[in-house]
């Protein structure tokens, strides 16, 4: 038998690709060709993932940005966009997380999020709008 947490992860991750559809018919979400990932960490340090779409190389490409993004929010506990905007307006120094500047990630599409059982996620979607990557995922979660 698979522990809850895995169970829930493969769930949200279900539920991220139902919504896939409905973020490719937006012309501005599509234009990745519906090559997308998501990357999954949870409490405990264990990677999950999926990547979607018919171009393997893309798809790779997008689920290294996933997890980059997934790794950071799991290190700070901040939303990617966030994180940038908070080192770089010197709220905390860069080694304070251990993330040098070329390395984290800016934009948005990482973040954390807590279920309503009370089960902590950090998630990175890639493949679509920062705006989109982080609505999926919430749209996704929402449902569990």
């Amino acid at each position: 038998m698979k522990p809850a947490s895995t169970m829930t992860i493969e769930q949200l991750i279900t539920a991220i690709e139902k919504l896939i559809p409905v973020y490719l018919a937006n012309p501005l979400d599509a234009n990745g060709g519906g090559n997308c990932a998501v990357c999954v960490v949870d409490e405990a340090g264990t990677f999950h993932g999926k990547i979607w779409g018919t171009d393997k190389i893309r798809g790779r490409r997008y689920f290294n940005l996933a997890c980059t993004k997934a790794s950071q929010v799991w290190i700070t506990g901040m939303k990617t966009g966030d994180y940038e905007k908070r080192l770089f307006n010197g709220e905390f120094e860069e080694g304070d997380f251990g993330i040098s500047k070329p390395d984290l990630i800016g934009w948005e599409g990482g973040q954390p999020l807590t279920l309503k059982d009370g089960t902590k996620l950090f998630v990175g979607f890639s493949g679509f709008r920062g705006t989109s990557d982080l609505e999926i995922a919430v749209k996704a979660a929402a449902g569990l």
